[in-house]
């Protein structure tokens, strides 16, 4: 029996647990091991005629899960924890949990078994809780007996707490005993990919989909049109598509597997400026200045037929985007580049003054046809999104309310604070480009963003450069996304991009899922994604 015993021993220390201390009652009345004599041991015998006492197991305290992001609370008990084994069953309390459990089950090694309501030693069961005014994406995964529970409000939240559960059995072999009860900080946790300007193949983009999933971010954004492409198929302006594209066959099923993961795929057709690829089919939409020089990817915005082209790509990509997000885009817009706007572009100051009165200005044109894109996506139901510098701080046209405001940067003419667009009571997303943004190439002062800066220095609230926004405004910021920018296309391969945003993506996730300092330094975290991917 001794041999059992440290057996079990073993299987504990496995497990993260630590070893377990041999006692002559359960100490605190948690569970205990089996029962087992020191036979042989003569020291410290009872006296002649008492029987000898039974040992039984009792095991320490366990450890939270050690997983990426870190996990927010987990109460420790005492127990041998949880490991998959051949027999184990993964069943699920609500039909609506079949992918998640078949998912699961295969990751495990275990067998699915559908609805069941009895237990059986072993089960992983999915439930769904439906907790009125819970957080959809949290969480709660019980060890305790033998078994595993993962329970949720909603199917997001379950799936998340398998993503838990595989990364700790990944690394450590055993879930620990004890509960888990995690919910992320931010509600929106991206990654943005320009398809644009680099031809990313489905493969490697549903590759992605998957880390992305098992990390618990929520969205991937994909810019799919800009000056140099436009790359996917296209039935309502097939002239537009670049040779090298996304068939939408292949783009249904990216938003259908990252539709399983929980995760919404973003689309961004980008205008008024970044338009190049339409332009190129449509050189009569091209935005020319007062002496007749073309502007590089600026669509006239004074000519109804560029509303017309972009609202017929808009209303036919909604249909392959089902997902509830949208970026508009309106960033760099050319003509709000130069010093005197109405000077340099008398044509679409004759518009403003035209659509929106005697003072109206460059700018205000510029916001018009934002909120007239918004109308066009708002009509399918979904959240929408622009970059920071479409917003204007002055001028008798205003963005929209909705619109919520993407902050990348605050490089451009004009440049706003963060907190200008927070006090108007905007809602942001940070995608600050200090350090979330990934340039190919490290043009412009770009360089790549490194693991560590993020995770030491970065946090949702710093929006721009390195200085934190106050913390009254920490509410009315989403959460943020990762950008993989592609401006110098062949500086890096696929399999390069992918090793470099690894632990990018990773430090991003954490910060914006927990917003408590994390426990582990840099080394230790970077240790830990070795252990868990």
């Amino acid at each position: 029996m001794l041999v059992v015993a440290l057996a079990a021993g073993a299987v504990v220390a496995a497990s993260g647990v630590g070893i377990g201390l041999w006692v002559t009652s359960d100490d605190d009345g948690g569970p205990a091991g089996s029962a087992a004599s020191r036979s042989g041991d003569t020291a410290g015998s009872p006296p002649a005629g008492e029987a000898e006492p039974s040992p039984t197991r009792s095991y320490p305290l366990s450890q939270a899960p050690r997983t990426i992001p870190a996990v927010r609370d987990h109460s420790a008990e005492r127990g041998p924890g949880w490991r998959p084994e051949r027999g184990h069953r993964v069943v699920v309390g609500d039909p609506a949990l079949a992918d998640e459990g078949r998912l699961v089950a295969g990751e495990l090694g275990l067998a699915y078994a559908g609805e069941k309501n009895d237990e059986r030693a072993g089960d992983l069961r999915l439930e769904l809780n439906k907790g009125k005014g819970a957080n959809p994406e949290s969480y709660t995964m019980t060890v305790r007996g033998g078994r595993v529970t993962v329970s949720a409000p909603a199917e997001a939240g379950v799936f998340y707490g398998t993503r838990t559960l595989k990364q700790q059995i990944r690394g450590a072999q055993t879930a620990p005993e004890g509960v888990v009860r995690d919910e992320p900080a931010k509600q929106r946790r991206g990654m943005m990919l320009d398809v644009a300007r680099k031809h990313f193949t489905a493969g490697w983009i549903e590759d992605r989909v998957r880390e992305l999933g098992d990390l618990k971010f929520n969205e991937l954004g994909l810019h799919f049109s800009d000056d140099q492409s436009f790359r996917i198929a296209s039935d309502s302006h097939p002239e537009i598509v670049s040779d090298q594209h996304l068939t939408k066959a292949q783009v249904k099923r990216i938003v259908d597997l990252a539709a399983s993961r929980h995760i919404t795929v973003v689309p961004e057709i980008d205008s008024p400026g970044h338009l190049g690829a339409v332009i190129a089919a449509h050189p009569g939409l091209q935005l020319r200045n007062a002496g007749g020089g073309a502007v590089r990817g600026a669509i006239d915005i004074s000519d109804p037929e560029s509303a017309e082209i972009v609202d017929d790509l808009l209303n036919e990509y909604a249909e392959l985007f089902p997902g509830s997000q949208w970026h508009l885009g309106a960033d760099e817009y050319q003509a709000l580049v130069v010093s005197d706007p109405e000077a340099s572009f008398p044509g679409l100051a004759a518009a403003a003054r035209k659509k929106h009165g005697s003072g109206a200005t460059v700018e205000d044109l510029a916001t018009s046809w934002l909120n007239d894109r918004a109308d066009t996506v708002r009509a399918h139901g979904r959240t929408l999104r622009a970059w920071n510098d479409g917003f204007f701080e002055d001028g008798s046209v205003r963005a929209a309310k909705d619109i919520q405001v993407a902050y990348w940067t605050g490089k451009e003419i004009g440049a706003r604070q963060p907190a200008d667009y927070l006090s108007e009571g905007r809602e942001v997303l940070n995608y600050n480009d200090e350090f979330l943004y990934y340039v190919l190439g490290e043009p412009n002062d770009f360089v790549y963003p490194t693991g560590e800066r993020i995770y030491e220095q970065w946090t949702p609230r710093v929006l721009r450069d390195t200085t934190a926004v106050p913390s009254r405004y920490d509410g009315q910021i989403l959460g943020g996304s990762f950008a993989i920018w592609c401006d110098l296309s062949g500086a890096q391969s696929e399999d390069q991009v992918a090793a470099g945003i690894r632990m990018p993506l990773r430090a991003t996730v954490q910060k914006l899922w927990d917003p408590a300092e994390p426990a582990l330094s840099w080394a230790e975290f970077r240790s830990l994604a070795d252990e868990v991917d």
